[in-house]
């Protein structure tokens, strides 16, 4: 009951008193206060209080909804002075309240500025530090009479949400970039530099996609279910020390990911038993599998010094951004599929090959894409993407009628032919893959060249342990001895002797080709190699070899 002389005169206070519990309060403001914190049945007071009354429970209830909205609200003055704030704006920083001052005020004049004219609400962005994006909607203030008197404005924090727009910029430009690595963009280039060139966009783009100190690609050799590191960040070149294969257990998260094709996301290193030490000082990992159509060819693997580095939204973004790296990867032909299959993996469909992993970028931005309803930047960068996949798989549907060429891509030829350069010369050649070996064989052997085949790394050596040779073209992975070990026994043998190594794909899992070009390999084939390509650099390593 609101207290008040005529009631108390009345008698009626103690009536009620007899068969209610009656609890009296001196003012408005008083009785305001006492109905938002109680539930009365009844209110009492002199007419003449019940207008105020009503108003200031209104004001109330107002303030009651503003307070448990999740956005900031706020009303400033013609000056920028703040008039009145909602509870989520009420204990702002400085560096948020100051530049929103700002906004307002400008905001309060562009509206005065725009008096008889329609207004409509105008839209600001703020930014008052690096780490934090938000959105400010400004509305003008009118009283009875239509007069501006002070500015309306809601503050969305949208850090989430332009954070997950620059990931998703940063998936679509480093998708385009990634598969545009081709043969057009690729002219002038040998197939080294190419492949210089795409590991050092996939370190980069990654980057803008995730937050990382270690980062590694690792393909799955088929034969041996090995992961070899390909593509690292953070890592030494000591790769014996990270010998992981597929499987769940005693393999880490890399081999646990490639085992089962799921995505793995570590909040704490160190209370994970999958985990294996990758980078010193990690706290935080998320691994995710790379794919082929249907089939786990991989794992990127991604490791941070800050524990709960990476949540679900990283987890969707990664594994968007890993399809795209299989893709170029696949370009490049750089995915070890089972070595003894070479050829007819590089004679197969490409359309059919890429299909899969094109569409599991399709799929997953889809479904991205129902889950940002209401965004619709988002939902536009999105569908972007998915235009520029779905264009890509056409495209390649489209070059499928033209099937790649064979190991070597050309017609030895039948007789032998002059060749001052290469007849004559004795030719080591080392290589565990029948068809290869057969072919160098032919392909020299035709044109003068005297040659000896062996078929793995340690017969190798021990020819070069007994003969001399004017040149040596050894594969970098083979039973008994890698690249580098034959590499090496050739420039013990005898200093003079060139070496030209092979790799199929582009793959180096020793080093191999990193540590000879130190020490003056001659040159590198990457599997496929053409029969012209094959005598180019065998005429050039000979040409370089110094006399005697």
């Amino acid at each position: 009951m609101l207290r008040a002389p005529g009631l108390a005169q009345s008698g009626v206070v103690d009536l009620l008193r007899e068969y209610f519990d009656v609890e009296e309060v001196a003012d408005v403001e008083e009785a305001t206060e006492g109905m938002r914190k109680g539930r009365f049945d009844a209110v009492l007071a002199e007419a003449a209080d019940f207008l105020p009354l009503e108003r200031g429970l209104v004001t109330q209830r107002v303030q009651v909804v503003l307070d448990a909205i999740g956005d900031g609200v706020c009303i400033v003055g013609p000056r920028g002075e703040l008039v009145w704030t909602n509870r989520q704006l009420r204990d702002a920083p400085a560096s948020l309240l100051d530049p929103l001052r700002n906004i307002c005020r400008e905001a309060y004049e562009q509206f005065a500025a725009a008096a008889g004219r329609q207004e409509t609400d105008k839209r600001y962005s703020l930014r008052p530090d690096s780490n934090s994006y938000y959105e400010v909607i400004c509305s003008p203030v009118r009283d009875g009479q239509g007069i501006l008197r002070q500015v309306a404005a809601i503050v969305v924090d949208a850090t989430n949400r332009r954070r997950q727009q620059l990931k998703l910029n940063a998936i679509d430009k480093a998708g385009r970039e990634l598969v545009r690595l081709d043969a057009g963009e690729g002219t002038g280039r040998n197939v080294s530099e190419r492949l210089k060139v795409l590991e050092e966009r996939i370190i980069r783009y990654s980057r803008d996609v995730l937050d990382f100190e270690h980062f590694a690609v690792l393909l799955l050799d088929e034969a041996t279910d090995r992961l070899e590191l390909i593509v690292s960040e953070g890592l030494d070149e000591d790769t014996d020390k990270y010998e992981l294969f597929a499987g769940c257990e005693d393999n880490g998260i890399c081999g646990y990911v490639a085992a089962t094709g799921r995505s793995y996301v570590c909040p704490d290193v160190r209370k994970d038993a999958r985990y294996v030490k990758g980078l010193d000082g990690a706290r935080s990992s998320l691994t995710v599998p790379l794919r082929m159509r249907d089939k786990v060819v991989g794992v990127l693997n991604v490791e941070s010094a800050r524990p709960g580095a990476f949540g679900e939204e990283d987890r969707q973004f990664a594994e968007i951004f890993a399809n795209y790296v299989a893709v170029a990867l696949h370009v490049l032909n750089l995915v070890v599929f089972e070595r003894r299959e070479a050829q007819s993996q590089i004679s197969g469909s490409i359309s059919a090959e890429l299909a899969g992993p094109l569409g599991d970028v399709i799929s997953e931005a889809t479904e991205l894409t129902e889950d940002y309803i209401g965004h619709d930047d988002l939902r536009k960068r999105l569908n972007r993407i998915i235009d520029r996949a779905s264009g890509a798989r056409t495209r390649l549907q489209e070059l499928a009628s033209s099937p790649p060429p064979g190991i070597l891509g050309g017609q030895e030829p039948t007789t032998p032919s002059d060749e001052p350069e290469l007849s004559g010369k004795r030719v080591l050649v080392a290589d565990d893959e029948d068809v290869i070996r057969s072919t160098l064989c032919d392909v020299l052997c035709s044109r003068g060249c005297r040659v000896e085949a062996v078929t793995d790394g340690a017969e190798a050596k021990a020819r070069l342990s007994d003969g001399t040779y004017d040149l040596v073209i050894s594969d970098i992975k083979m039973p008994g001895a890698n690249g580098y070990e034959v590499f090496a026994a050739a420039k013990a043998a005898n200093p003079a002797t060139r070496v030209i190594l092979m790799t199929a794909f582009g793959y180096d899992p020793e080093h191999s080709i990193v540590r000879a070009n130190k020490e003056g390999l001659g040159a590198v084939l990457f599997k496929p190699f053409k029969v012209d390509q094959l005598l180019d650099e065998c005429r050039l390593a000979l040409r370089g070899a110094p006399d005697g």
